[in-house]
């Protein structure tokens, strides 16, 4: 999960390991986190919207598949359309990340941080290096909100 941030985030082993120390309220506080985020290509991402929605749609049932059979996770989606509309909802800024952060709120720490490397990977496939670069880029910023939150609530919970 870290190698994933730091090849597709550009950010320190150190900082990520320090990032993951904090609750979500605290990172989304950072100016280095506004930068980060404020850092994706949203116009290219909304104009890829396509491609991404092709790629998730294909990759990710046998990503749910596996969710479902290596990972034992029950409530995984029957379907990638829950996935596709909440990205163009984010995009469009009609979804936030709380919500995204409630959605996966009942995932296992270790399920987690174990499917992002695999989630982020769904996107190697495309043949647009700059396109496929910055999905995967803002993927792992939404999978960095994602761990950052569960890390919280796991130390939160113990």
């Amino acid at each position: 999960m870290l190698q994933t941030f730091r090849d597709r985030l550009d950010v320190s082993e150190t900082q990520l390991e320090y990032w993951l120390t904090l609750s979500l309220d605290e990172f989304l506080a950072l100016p280095e986190s506004q930068t980060l985020l404020g850092s994706l290509d949203v116009e290219l991402l909304k104009e890829t919207l396509p491609t991404a929605g092709q790629t998730l749609a294909k990759q990710l049932p046998p990503f749910y598949g596996w969710l479902k059979n290596e990972l034992k996770l029950k409530r995984v989606p029957d379907s990638p359309d829950h996935t596709i509309k909440w990205t163009i909802g984010f995009l469009n800024n009609q979804e936030s990340l709380q919500r995204l952060v409630e959605l996966h709120r009942p995932v296992p720490l270790p399920a987690l941080e174990a499917s992002i490397p695999r989630l982020v990977g769904t996107f190697d496939a495309v043949e647009d290096d700059r396109v496929r670069q910055e999905w995967q880029k803002a993927i792992s910023a939404l999978c960095l909100v994602l761990a950052i939150a569960a890390r919280s609530e796991n130390r939160e919970a113990s």
